[in-house]
């Protein structure tokens, strides 16, 4: 008979990660920002280079990613959030100002995950909940929804809050390279480490009895 304890914490950990579209998804998200602070650097900072660097660049993992079977839907997407910062940055004249629908998207995201807890809808639960078509059945298992809150705590401050510190004194200072290098630090890296992190603290909310993930035990 197989152990559980040993394969449920491992299968739900492969789920969370697939629910953030994988490293690749991270990754490609990075590129258009490093796009267009070495064109913004090369046409000695004229952001209209940046931004057509960024733009073209983000077009090019596009058609990448729908060659490789992606959905439409996400690259143009994707592609419409690097068109309307490159917009931004053009109209303010500013170059930081590229990174900073990043930032308001961070501010934005830490706000609504802490909400989401203090409502007793942590959105870890959520996302989790569906990946493994639950729906919402975990919330009635009281250990699952505290397990959930306290793993959501840790996006809320371990991701989100570092982006918004990080990205916001970095661009209220004007600092556009570093601001292109921490979009990438903080990415895939800071994705995995909070995915370790929450995983962690989610396995030790939960009681040494309870069945995993995949089995909530209403109440």
């Amino acid at each position: 008979m197989t152990d559980s304890s040993t394969t449920q914490p491992a299968t739900a950990r492969e789920s969370l990660a697939s629910l953030l579209g994988g490293r690749k998804g991270a990754i490609d998200a990075s590129l258009p920002p490093l796009a267009f602070v070495v064109g913004w650097l090369v046409a000695d900072r004229s952001i209209g280079w940046g931004a057509v660097a960024a733009i073209a660049l983000s077009v090019l993992v596009g058609a990448f990613r729908l060659l490789r079977g992606d959905k439409a839907r996400a690259v143009l997407v994707s592609l419409a959030a690097v068109v309307v910062a490159a917009l931004i940055a053009l109209y303010t004249g500013r170059a930081e100002d590229f990174f900073l629908i990043q930032l308001l998207s961070n501010v934005a995201s830490a706000l609504l995950w802490a909400v989401s807890i203090v409502v007793r809808w942590p959105l870890l639960g959520v996302v989790a909940g569906f990946a493994l078509g639950q729906k919402t059945r975990w919330r009635r298992d009281p250990d699952l929804l505290r397990a959930y809150s306290r793993a959501s705590w840790v996006w809320v401050f371990g991701q989100y809050t570092v982006r918004v510190l990080v990205f916001g004194s970095l661009w209220w200072s004007g600092q556009v390279v570093a601001l292109g290098v921490a979009r990438t630090v903080l990415s895939w890296p800071l994705v995995a480490l909070t995915l370790t992190l929450s995983g962690w603290v989610l396995y030790r909310a939960l009681p040494a009895d309870h069945p995993g993930l995949r089995k909530p035990q209403p109440r």
